[in-house]
């Protein structure tokens, strides 16, 4: 009987693991309006993020130019950081929260970031990801 509770409670957390590990898998295509500088007129960004684990690759397009790599990127549960090195060489630096499902059982399809940059002249901000459909 022992046993068997054993092998019940070993199934249980392994199943937890791997749901709670789906629960925040970022993978795919996430977009937001971003403002310009003064505020007025606004453009569409896009994230293209790809996670195995807890490691985040992928890129970031502005309204032009080349796609840019985002480097050192991370999932922690619902926390999400990475950095994008933009021309120029100046480094955004963005943390954000995986905002969970209204119901609750999944990780949502919104992430509410932070930037900040490495240069104190321009800057940080806010911006709320949304997953294309």
């Amino acid at each position: 009987m022992k046993k068997l509770l054993c092998a019940c409670a070993a199934l249980i957390m392994a199943f937890t693991t791997v749901s709670a590990f789906a629960a925040t898998d970022v993978t795919g295509t996430w977009t937001a309006e971003m403002k310009d500088a003064d505020g007025g007129n606004g453009f569409q960004i896009s994230f293209a993020f790809k996670q195995v684990g807890t490691t985040l690759t992928g890129t970031l397009q502005g309204s032009q130019g080349e796609p840019m790599a985002i480097s050192e990127g991370k999932v922690d549960g619902d926390k999400i950081s990475f950095k994008v090195v933009i021309q120029g060489g100046m480094t955004i630096m963005h943390e954000g929260t995986i905002v969970a499902s209204p119901d609750g059982n999944s990780a949502g399809d919104t992430i509410k970031l932070t930037s900040k940059t490495d240069q104190g002249d321009f800057p940080g901000g806010e911006l709320t990801l949304k997953r294309a459909k």
